[in-house]
């Protein structure tokens, strides 16, 4: 597929977010792309995004690597959305009416149970990972994702969205999201994360953790929603709802679900998932978009405390218009380059028959995956474009 990338959604210290639309037929997708020698974590997330297939989750679109400016990229595809996600639409509008709130709920649980139903848990629910779409509210953002029982897991996600259990890093289960749900619907009624007041994140996660409090909820939310939170919000994962259940709740089931109940009235194109806007929260939380820094496996509160406070914030925004943004063509057919003590033409590349095997089928295009391979090679990589291949030379 020939591409071009567009300008920039978001930033992180080792991945970034773009508009991009296919050259051919105009379409136009969001691309998360990181360097490839520090792309694990993308190639995690589009293991698992592209074998899912629901409503109420952002779609994968494909996948590749390309060469740009000296270094190799490995390049997400994944549905665009104009309109932003959730934490967007809070940011603009401050709270979002009850009918909008109650179906936008209904719609992540529909796609919080598919994948508990596939046995993933999304360890990061949150406004910020909602899409609203003019099909709905979607889920995106599987950075953090894992399978039920993976070994060796790490503790994932967002302080102020953690479950107790998950603070405490203990456990991270399907209980995990359905807490981080209920902070999720707090945070369309009330149009703030939970904890505020909080300026320090090591009081957070204690909190969160040890103190046995829960988020609060308002008295004007409707006895109904406070029911449902309440069932969210118990201490012990146990006790909480699943999400299946919550599907029958009265906040959520009888309603006449409308996709566009609420027109999402901005003037501006906002993140489409995958980055975080630089609150407190999230910058102390995410310091990149591979979650490394939001994913950890310490053996003590003391070690996750310590790394919590010692984060830097990460993100860079670009809100530029369309109109005043240079496209980039990502595919040239003509290229020469060198390779070791090789000189490379795009239409004549070959490899040595001792060079290490990296490839293993084609993705869009003709552009191969690159699986295994040592950093230092990186600047070796070879990418034949449109008509060739990519290998490593060791």
């Amino acid at each position: 597929m020939d591409w071009s990338r567009g300008h920039t959604i978001g930033r992180g210290s080792t991945a970034a977010v773009y508009k991009a639309e296919s050259r051919h037929y105009g379409k136009v997708f969001a691309v998360k792309s990181a360097e490839l020698h520090r792309s694990e974590f993308l190639k995690r997330e589009k293991e698992i995004l592209s074998a899912l297939t629901c409503p109420q989750i952002v779609s994968y679109q494909g996948f590749d690597v390309t060469f740009e400016n000296g270094a190799c990229y490995y390049n997400l595809f994944m549905e665009y959305a104009p309109r932003g996600t959730i934490a967007d639409m809070v940011r603009h509008d401050k709270v979002v009416e009850e009918a909008p709130v109650r179906s936008y709920t209904r719609q992540i649980l529909q796609g919080l149970n598919y994948l508990h139903a596939n046995g993933i848990v999304h360890c990061d629910v949150k406004g910020q990972n909602v899409l609203v779409t003019d099909q709905g509210a979607k889920i995106a953002d599987f950075g953090c994702a894992k399978r039920v029982g993976e070994a060796a897991a790490p503790v994932a996600g967002t302080p102020a969205f953690m479950a107790p259990e998950v603070a405490r890093g203990e456990q991270q289960g399907f209980p995990a999201d359905v807490w981080a749900l209920g902070c999720t619907v707090l945070e369309m009624i009330t149009g703030k994360q939970p904890w505020q007041g909080v300026s320090d994140p090591a009081v957070v996660l204690y909190r969160v953790g040890y103190s046995g409090e829960v988020p609060m909820i308002p008295d004007y939310v409707c006895e109904e929603g406070k029911d449902f939170l309440s069932k969210c919000f118990k201490s012990d994962p146990s006790e909480r709802c699943m999400v299946s259940e919550l599907l029958n709740h009265d906040f959520v089931r009888e309603l006449n679900l409308v996709c566009n109940e609420f027109a999402f009235a901005c003037d501006f194109e906002t993140p489409t998932s995958v980055l975080e806007r630089g609150s407190f929260w999230e910058s102390k939380t995410n310091q990149d978009v591979t979650h490394h820094s939001s994913s950890w496996n310490f053996s003590s509160p003391r070690d996750r405390i310590n790394m919590l406070c010692t984060a830097e914030p990460f993100l860079e925004w670009d809100d530029d218009d369309d109109d005043q943004v240079e496209w980039v063509t990502v595919r040239n057919v003509a290229t020469r380059f060198s390779v070791g003590n090789r000189l490379c033409d795009s239409g004549r590349c070959e490899t040595r028959s001792n060079d290490k095997e990296v490839m293993e089928g084609m993705s869009l295009g003709s552009i191969e995956k690159i699986e295994d391979y040592e950093p230092d090679t990186l600047c070796n990589c070879i990418l034949k474009v449109d008509i060739g291949l990519i290998s490593t030379s060791l």
